[in-house]
């Protein structure tokens, strides 16, 4: 296998290393564009949460280009990759790719961009690099099947914070190649019960990823790197398993970045169809009016059945906003309470939501094979919530909406959802970032105005 994963890196080194932007198609560079917004949107939420801004008090950040997204200054590249890539994540808001299985933005942006506004290299260079790092993090993803217990964070999204390094630095196709071999050898080894337990070291796997991305580039720089093969070592035999026709194949004709889904719940994307159903069921059961605490007392348990990667969720409580988000009990509980799973929701202890707590403890969940058959294109959920009147509703949803195959959200729709989690000042930034980076002769000053 080692040289066939050698071949197929060599094939990506190609690509990257001659990847132009004004070869790029219309539809690609458009969705490349409403991806940036998320993300820097996603980053701009989570830095201002309690343990972001804790996590910036206690890492003096030494002055540079970098930006670190609403932490009111600027540092070097590495040390803004490790402020940012955990900011983008801790909120659950950030976009995903169901074949990749993970989400291979988070892993990416924050190293190209930091390193960009470092070189100050011009617009179209940084949109390749973006584009180059997302689709090489996604073919890895879809190359790479976990071990059961493993998170897919910091691990095969590596390679492509990687390549999107090497494509700013101008590497020839060789030493990309071996920036992204390097990258890939360079995985976190994280157990996803460290969401579970609402472990913050989970979303610090993405600071370590976007981090090891720039030094991988750096060492392919330095020709301290060489592409042998390393992901059917790190990423096959002691994280998993490895399929390296994936890394190449529809190479330049498939695009996984048209393929991915955004979110509008502030939780683990395994939730999400069963808070689509419970909103849903909120309305028709209670109207639109309902008292929480009313439905609280009307609602006798709820039912979930799903898939496997969803039905693990299954803790009935939580104790911090992390161990809360990957929780089916809490998010199905909120959505049918409130009507939206938001930071403001995730954020209360059970002590704080005792009508949370009450309907959390009476959700049950349950794995159907035929669910799982479904994966990776159909994330599916079905639900029956029961009331004390003897009446029920029952639904199912083939995916969330929001992904691209059911409900996509164009940037209009993601603006009106971060402006509820950002002020209005916030999101004009980030959408003149957006509009404005093909133009650009230098990404310093474009993504300066991020840091404030």
């Amino acid at each position: 296998m080692t040289s066939s994963v050698t071949e197929s890196v060599t094939a990506l080194g190609t690509w990257v290393s001659g990847l132009r932007w004004d070869a790029v198609a219309e539809p690609v560079a458009e969705r490349l564009g409403i991806v940036l917004f998320d993300v820097l949107a996603a980053n701009a939420v989570g830095a201002r949460t309690e343990g972001q801004r804790a996590f910036r008090a206690a890492w003096p950040a030494p002055p540079g280009h970098s930006p670190v997204v609403g932490g009111g200054c600027s540092t070097d590249p590495v040390t803004a990759a490790w402020l940012n890539g955990p900011a983008t994540v801790c909120l659950e808001l950030d976009e995903g790719n169901k074949y990749a299985k993970g989400h291979p933005a988070a892993h990416v942006f924050p190293a190209v961009l930091a390193l960009a506004a470092e070189l100050d290299v011009p617009g179209p260079d940084l949109a390749a690099a973006l584009l180059a790092g997302y689709e090489v993090a996604a073919r890895f993803g879809r190359a790479t099947s976990l071990r059961r217990g493993a998170h897919p964070h910091g691990n095969w999204g590596v390679a492509g914070a990687a390549a999107g390094c090497a494509r700013l630095l101008g590497l020839d196709a060789e030493r990309t190649a071996a920036a992204i071999d390097a990258g890939s050898g360079l995985p976190v080894a994280g157990h996803f019960d460290s969401a579970l337990d609402g472990n913050p070291v989970r979303d610090a796997w993405l600071g370590a990823a976007n981090a090891s991305g720039i030094a991988a580039a750096r060492l392919a720089l330095a020709g301290s790197a060489r592409n042998t093969g390393t992901a059917a070592r790190s990423l096959g035999e002691l994280l998993g398993s490895f399929a390296p026709e994936e890394l190449s194949r529809e190479l330049g004709a498939r695009f996984d970045i048209t393929g991915n889904y955004f979110k509008q719940h502030s939780s683990c994307s395994y939730t999400h169809p069963v808070a689509d159903l419970l909103i849903d069921a909120r309305t028709a059961l209670f109207g639109t009016q309902a008292d929480p605490a009313e439905i609280a007392t009307a609602t006798v348990g709820i039912d979930v059945q799903t898939h496997a990667l969803a039905a693990g969720l299954d803790r009935t409580s939580w104790h911090n906003q992390l161990s809360a988000m990957f929780s089916v009990p809490f998010v199905a509980a909120t959505a049918l309470l409130y009507g939206e799973v938001t930071p403001r929701y995730t954020a209360l202890l059970p002590d704080d939501a005792p009508e949370i707590a009450k309907v959390a403890a009476g959700v049950r969940i349950s794995e159907v094979p035929e669910l799982t058959a479904k994966l990776p294109d159909n994330r599916a959920a079905r639900i029956s919530v029961r009331l004390a009147d003897g009446r029920t509703h029952t639904a199912e949803a083939g995916n969330p909406i929001g992904d691209t195959d059911f409900q996509p959200f164009d940037r209009d729709r993601l603006a009106a959802l971060f402006t509820g989690l950002l002020d209005q000042t916030a999101v004009r930034t980030i959408g003149a970032v957006v509009d404005g980076m093909i133009a650009a002769p230098g990404a310093r000053a474009l993504l300066a105005p991020l840091a404030a």
